[in-house]
């Protein structure tokens, strides 16, 4: 599972460069392809990284819809740039992949909350993709 684990990392990087150069993630993760192709030095990106990041593009809209409308208190923009991004990746992960058990997701989001960001973002993070957790059967009905 630690590939796994890394690939998350990855996307998550991924996902923050984007926004942080406001720039389309599926072009952030074209030019790290090419630079790891490029570059023995540069780790490779994995097919779990691809996917993390294509399904999250595929769905950008409607998982920035579900993140404002849950989170208290807390507009999209006002958010920490690394925990908007952590959360894009674990909602994605969480409610439309099927192949990874929800408490992966909560506790692998959380562990990037604790590396990468504030000491009151774990708490945060863990109970915003908690409540996606607990809707997931009528969110991936509404899509329908």
């Amino acid at each position: 599972m630690a590939a796994r684990n890394t690939a998350r990392k990855r996307a998550f990087q991924i996902l923050f460069e984007g926004d942080q150069r406001g720039a389309e993630v599926l072009t952030v993760l074209a030019d790290w392809v090419r630079l790891s192709r490029a570059d023995t030095r540069q780790p490779p990106v994995s097919e779990y990284t691809m996917e993390l990041v294509e399904g999250y593009a595929q769905r950008a809209k409607r998982i920035d819809e579900l993140i404002a409308q849950y989170s208290v208190g807390w507009t999209l923009d006002r958010m920490p740039v690394v925990d908007r991004n952590i959360l894009r990746l674990g909602a994605y992960e969480l409610i439309w992949v099927d192949e990874t058990p929800d408490a992966v997701v909560l506790d692998e989001m959380v562990q990037l909350a604790k590396e990468f960001s504030t000491d009151e973002s774990p708490s945060f993070v863990n109970g915003l993709l908690g409540r996606l957790k607990d809707l997931k059967p009528s969110l991936r009905r509404d899509e329908d």
